[in-house]
């Protein structure tokens, strides 16, 4: 019954930006966690970022730590993640999913609502 519907995804060179949004409808538990997973064809979805439900705990991919800010608004049950810095291996597929318990938010069994996906292509 929860909806998650991701949005900001697009085409942009190396070394620029984009702002993904994760909205959260449809559900009755106002403490939810959320995470941000990605997938290109042929693999898994690999983890990207995390946060618990008062924003006092983040998690990241090595990869885009230092580039990539996991933020909400619970005001406006929306998840963000600002990505920055973008490289050519941040191309794929991202998916935002929440559940209102998660014992490793790193672990994408763990959530139990996801989104379309929203695709990120960046160029060289």
């Amino acid at each position: 019954q929860v909806r998650m519907v991701e949005s900001g995804g697009g085409l942009v060179q190396a070394g620029g930006s984009l702002r993904l949004s994760c909205v959260r409808s449809g559900g009755t538990v106002d403490r939810w966690h959320g995470g941000w997973f990605r997938q290109v064809p042929g693999k898994g979805r690999e983890f990207v970022a995390a946060i618990n439900w008062r924003s006092d705990n983040t998690y990241y991919l090595d990869s885009v730590k230092g580039r990539f800010t996991i933020s909400r608004d619970n005001a406006k049950n929306t998840v963000y993640l600002q990505m920055n810095r973008l490289e050519p291996e941040d191309t794929a597929v991202y998916y935002c999913g929440s559940k209102d318990w998660i014992r490793d938010f790193k672990i994408a069994s763990g959530y139990d609502s996801w989104g379309q996906g929203t695709q990120v292509t960046v160029s060289s």
